[in-house]
């Protein structure tokens, strides 16, 4: 075996979207950082759908934007449509969805990373993990090397004894035509770690010249398309459509004939799929009732004829799926590139980590994607930026970086897989964060940015900008608080909308809180209001959104403030690390049991298991009290 004499401070394995994140944040945090990676052509690539967001994950983007991570920068820079979802709700789920380029998203982290000082990469496959006295200290790969470290995060995807089926046949590898990585499962197992597997899919790739676009509804993106990152990104000048279409009873019963061929109904798949993404095959199982499935048809890039058909995730034999799908309108005479497939791959259930992604079993040793379970490259990257963050302060004997539920969507991520754990693939909804109007996607920067900072990651230049941005948004707040508008200033504008006028002076903010009514509306057509705001400076329209929001929603986001303060006023109670739960009889069975197996660090934590009930919290309480 040989040795790689030089010595890292953090070796990251994959270069998935969650190792690209952890690798760029600590060689940015002064790291010295080797990326191993199975093929260097695919940094960060787009296995799945060519996009970037969507509800809630797109309030995770502008996180990880705000705490000095590139995913935002990447989907700014290559994306082909932008659409901002749930505008007609409130905006706390309003969500930024990119459609993207996928060969320049991999093209453009490849150059950013290559760009970093501190990051060194090496192709290869990592079979183990090095550990002495239960800490990591390094790993070894296939060609027969020894790379040493302080720290380790294994960020490895789907590799990890992947299986991919299409209908009975099954071959191994993390993609199609790539191969899988063995061996290293059996290592981890063996130093104490428990694995499971699960199961994901992809769908059909269509070639779009064979394509009738006529049949479908087109899907635009918005006139003034919007960005992911709080720093001065390119502008989207234009755009390419993606379109929609639908299956009909004639495709399912064409799909039911391979049912009997299906690796998801013949049991030959043993992991869980992703619940709220199902394969075709599962959809037509599970609503029986229902004659049609939405497909969303996207394109794979700028300069490809290559489509991606949304919603048509299958396992089935590949002649039953092209078969199936040419009965779709638009499809009758389609032509493929690739079937689509399921992969089964090794994961570690999360509960067997710390609040910093840290592994409690070996020290030193970091997990980050979708070997904690999880799905989508939004909550992998987040993951795989608070492992490299977190990496780095260990190196460094520093504190961890933890973000709480009412601070982050990645707060919300990371405690629901260490406290519930997951036995099925993770994914990110508005319904999970209950601070949700605190965590909006346009106030990421104003939450976060001087954590980042006080991190080593935001440059001063952000936090000054941040400084700048929120000034005037408190300027604007002031002036809707403070100045009035008469009703010979304000009835014209508001005839003209249809509502209700008013006989007395009243405050902006008063007119503001109508939900009808919109600042730059008032802007655009009152005299008065334009003084009153140009008067403060350059004003962009964003920092103007903000501040209607700040004053439209006070009442609400300061209600769910006060909760939070409430509730936090225990959430960060730490429990003793050796707390023996089984000797406080006072606590239900089950709550000793569940608090025995996750050994939560927190009071906040051990209130959120499944199975621990407040009373419990209430004793636990008075217990650490006496």
């Amino acid at each position: 075996m040989g040795r790689i004499k030089e010595k890292f401070d953090l070796i990251v394995v994959g270069g998935g979207h969650a190792g690209c994140e952890a690798a760029a944040a600590a060689a940015n945090m002064g790291s010295k950082v080797l990326l191993i990676t199975m093929n260097m052509t695919n940094l960060a690539q787009m296995s799945c759908n060519p996009s970037v967001g969507g509800i809630a994950k797109g309030q995770i983007v502008r996180e990880i934007d705000a705490l000095g991570g590139y995913t935002g920068i990447v989907a700014d820079n290559t994306m082909i449509q932008f659409r901002m979802l749930n505008l007609s709700k409130g905006p706390a789920m309003w969500s930024p969805r990119a459609q993207n380029d996928r060969v320049l998203y991999s093209l453009e982290w490849r150059s950013i990373l290559e760009g970093i000082n501190n990051l060194d990469f090496w192709q290869d496959i990592v079979t183990s993990v090095i550990v002495k006295g239960q800490k990591a200290v390094g790993v070894k790969t296939l060609m027969g090397l020894n790379f040493f470290s302080k720290t380790v995060v294994l960020s490895n995807g789907t590799f990890l004894n992947g299986i991919i089926h299409i209908g009975i046949k099954q071959f191994s590898g993390g993609r199609i035509g790539e191969g899988t990585s063995k061996n290293l499962t059996e290592n981890l197992k063996d130093l104490g770690i428990l694995s499971s597997r699960m199961k994901t899919g992809t769908p059909v790739r269509a070639d779009g010249r064979s394509l009738d676009f006529s049949k479908m509804i087109e899907q635009k993106g918005d006139k003034i398309p919007g960005k992911f990152s709080f720093a001065s990104t390119r502008k989207l000048t234009k755009q390419r459509s993606c379109f929609l279409t639908y299956t009909n009873p004639e495709v399912h019963e064409i799909l039911k004939q391979g049912f009997d061929q299906s690796p998801l109904f013949t049991g030959r798949i043993k992991g869980r799929g992703p619940r709220y993404c199902p394969s075709i095959e599962d959809k037509i199982e599970r609503f029986a009732s229902k004659d049609k499935h939405q497909l969303f048809i996207e394109p794979e890039g700028w300069n490809t004829v290559e489509y991606y058909v949304n919603g048509f995730s299958s396992s089935l034999p590949e002649e039953i799926q092209f078969k199936a799908l040419r009965k779709v309108p638009g499809f009758k005479n389609a032509k493929f590139f690739r079937p689509g497939y399921a992969i089964e791959y090794d994961y570690f259930p999360p509960s067997q980590l710390s609040f910093n992604l840290e592994t409690k079993q070996i020290e030193n040793l970091f997990f980050a994607g979708q070997i904690n379970g999880t799905t989508g490259y939004e909550e992998a990257a987040a993951q795989g930026l608070m492992a490299g963050i977190n990496a780095h302060l260990k190196v460094k004997q520093k504190p961890g970086f933890i973000l709480k539920r009412s601070e982050a969507y990645i707060g919300v991520l990371i405690d629901d897989l260490i406290t519930k754990g997951t036995d099925e693939p993770y994914r990110m909804f508005t319904s999970r964060a209950e601070y949700r109007i605190l965590l909006r996607q346009d106030n990421a920067d104003f939450r976060l940015t001087e954590k980042s900072h006080e991190l080593g990651l935001a440059k001063p230049e952000r936090l000054k900008e941040l400084k700048k941005k929120y000034g005037k948004i408190r300027s604007l707040e002031k002036l809707m608080q403070e100045e009035s508008v008469t009703p010979a200033e304000i009835n014209p504008f508001l005839h003209t909308r249809g509502l209700s006028l008013i006989r007395q002076k009243n405050r902006i903010e008063t007119i503001i809180q109508r939900p009808q009514v919109k600042i730059i509306d008032l802007y655009r057509n009152i005299e008065k209001i334009r003084e009153l705001i140009d008067a403060i400076g350059k004003v962009r329209n964003d920092e103007i959104e903000e501040a209607e929001l700040l004053v439209k929603y006070r009442s609400y986001i300061e209600k769910e403030k006060e909760v939070a303060d409430r509730l936090g006023k225990f959430e960060d109670y730490l429990l003793p690390k050796n707390l023996n739960f089984h000797t406080i009889l006072s606590l239900s069975y089950e709550a000793r049991e569940k608090l025995s197996r996750i050994k939560p660090e927190t009071i906040g934590q051990a209130s959120r298991i499944s199975g621990v009930s407040p009373s419990d919290v209430s004793v636990l309480i008075v217990f650490l009290g006496k």
